[in-house]
């Protein structure tokens, strides 16, 4: 009787034994294809398509249609130097920062984590504008005023800045006047701006916060990234390291996948467009002026870049970076040649 029980308890545990192999090696085979993508945002309606992919869900259903277990992380930043670091210290796999920053990125880690450009969020102005009423040219800036930037000799406004600047006094001043600016986020500087009673007189913003300022009657405009480049400039890319490319090609794919879809639906679609921006940012603009700005014909949302090249070859002539890229494709995924950017 022993022997019956003990020859049933035998089988009875080497079927358990077997169907938790088998439980364990599907849990296993189907989590096999999960995956984390952690992406950098920051502050602006430049990064309008990025918060399309997120409220629309567009990543995950992509990731879910080629048999992917896909978790999307979203990182809000401010200033490129932050973005710059997450994506060093491999806190985020997608960083989305202005043109300077990702040139920064690219000039330090040559040959080594070889951080490049994958696509661009779009074609959109940066405006320098003051509430100080004296102040109608750079050459007008004095000891005194303070200009916000994101982030102080790294991001985008910074270098324009440094650019303009450098037309102004000459190529050996080019930062003349970065000892007057101060980094501090978007919708920081802005309300500091329109309030008037801190120390900051200027800020070299983005849409939709310089829209925003000047409706204030004490704010003008002093220049645009426009003027300083002679044309339309696509100020922020999306970029990352080399090992994204090599170890996730597939969502590599999907991501940019998702980035053109976004933009045909902002393109298509701008007043829904801009209340995805309201749901996401909880921005308190109302939906009729996110519209107008998203429709303005100085702005054009593409993944194609435009006008990167000039102020990278500009950095370079005042040795900002120590690398001289050929052209705009140097800092660029070789995947990016199949579009005619600049």
């Amino acid at each position: 009787m022993l022997s019956r029980l003990s020859t049933a308890n035998l089988r009875i545990s080497v079927i358990a034994g077997a169907l938790a192999i088998a439980t364990s090696t599907m849990t296993m085979s189907e989590n096999a294809s999960a995956e984390t993508l952690r992406i950098a945002e920051q502050y602006g309606l430049v990064y309008l398509p990025l918060h399309v992919i997120r409220d629309q869900g567009l990543l995950e259903e992509k990731a879910k249609a080629a048999g992917i277990d896909l978790d999307v992380e979203w990182v809000q930043l401010s200033g490129g130097a932050n973005v710059n670091s997450a994506l060093l210290s491999d806190s985020v796999d997608i960083a989305s920062a202005g043109v300077g920053p990702l040139l920064t990125a690219w000039d330090r880690t040559r040959g080594s984590l070889d951080v490049k450009a994958f696509a661009a969020l779009g074609e959109f102005p940066n405006d320098l504008v003051t509430n100080n009423p004296k102040i109608e040219s750079l050459k007008d800036f004095g000891p005194g005023d303070k200009i916000a930037v994101p982030a102080v000799s790294v991001s985008v406004q910074s270098r324009l800045l440094q650019m303009a600047t450098a037309k102004v006094y000459g190529e050996e001043q080019y930062d003349k006047l970065d000892d007057l600016t101060v980094s501090l986020p978007h919708p920081d500087a802005t309300a500091a701006l329109i309030s008037g009673e801190t120390e900051i007189s200027a800020n070299f913003s983005n849409i939709p916060y310089q829209y925003q300022s000047l409706e204030d009657p004490d704010v003008h405009r002093v220049l645009s990234s426009y003027d300083i480049v002679g044309g339309p400039i696509t100020p922020t890319l999306i970029y990352a390291k080399s090992s994204f490319y090599q170890q996730s090609p597939q969502l590599y794919q999907l991501f940019v996948e998702a980035l053109e879809d976004a933009d045909r639906f902002i393109n298509a679609h701008p007043e829904q467009s801009a209340e995805i921006y309201r749901r996401v940012t909880h921005s308190k603009l109302d939906t009729a002026t996110l519209e107008s700005i998203i429709t303005d014909p100085k702005i054009r949302f593409t993944p194609v870049p435009r006008n990167t090249y000039p102020l990278a070859a500009f950095l370079y002539h005042v040795g900002a970076i120590r690398n001289q890229p050929a052209d705009w494709l140097d800092y660029f995924v070789d995947d990016a040649s199949r579009w005619e950017g600049s």
